[in-house]
């Protein structure tokens, strides 16, 4: 799956968390990378009637004194399912190819999802959550596991290794943060 996609569907199953009140029109995922470098910043935006917009959180691969690693919501927004997607798809972006022209700034522009892309979603995070579920007789604290990747054709295109910690979530090996992500 492409790094685009998986954006996409991180918001895709966040939607009923990001729709409050008035009817949310469109989602907006930005990032900005360097050619062969990981991307640092992820921002997610809601659009509105109106024109208005809403800053739903960002993402930060790296601390720093202006920011914490990890997801940070604004405007009241919390999300569960946006948390655990970005965490993972931020931790594991050589996973993700990125488009050609990522180098650039790059939108994702979600429109409200039909059935079928939740339900393409939906089974996507559970391939997600049951390959960072350690196997029976795999040692559960700092154990690996692999599991096929699948393109987007379905055909198995190498393996995904996955850390895995005591309590069975999933985490990079560069990620130093042991308290998960950052929400305010």
């Amino acid at each position: 799956m492409e790094f685009d996609k998986s954006l996409e569907f991180a918001v895709i199953l966040a939607w009923r968390d990001l729709v409050a009140g008035d009817q949310l029109l469109s989602a907006r995922v930005e990032y900005e990378s360097r050619r062969g470098m990981p991307v640092d910043l992820v921002t997610v935006w809601t659009f509105r009637s109106w024109g208005y917009q809403d800053r739903v959180c960002d993402y930060w691969t790296s601390a720093s004194p202006a920011h914490p690693m990890g997801v940070r919501f604004s405007n009241n927004y919390h999300s569960d399912r946006l948390t655990t997607a970005l965490d993972f798809i931020m931790k594991n972006q050589d996973q993700f190819p990125r488009p050609a022209d990522a180098w650039r700034p790059h939108f994702v522009l979600v429109q409200p999802p039909l059935a079928e892309l939740v339900a393409q979603a939906a089974a996507w995070m559970a391939e997600i959550q049951a390959a960072a579920k350690p196997a029976a007789g795999t040692p559960a604290k700092g154990g690996r596991l692999a599991s096929s990747r699948h393109g987007s054709n379905g055909a198995a295109s190498g393996p995904r290794i996955t850390t895995i910690t005591a309590n069975g979530s999933c985490v990079a090996d560069r990620s130093g943060f042991p308290g998960g992500p950052w929400c305010r």
